[in-house]
């Protein structure tokens, strides 16, 4: 299983988006909201609660 790129998520299978850059790097996102937060609003995840980067490093 994929864990989504922006919040660490694991993603089920069947479920979820994959957007692939320019680069041919390749993001999963489990939801609208961790896509719209990373690509949009360009955000990064270890400032928000509740992601799983932000439980990890506190």
């Amino acid at each position: 299983m994929a864990k989504c790129t922006f919040c660490n998520k694991q993603i089920e299978k069947g479920t979820g988006k994959i957007f692939v850059f320019n680069t041919s790097k390749i993001a999963n996102f489990c939801s609208n909201k961790c896509e719209k937060n990373l690509l949009k609003l360009k955000r990064n995840p270890i400032k928000f609660k509740w992601t799983r980067e932000k439980k990890k490093n506190d």
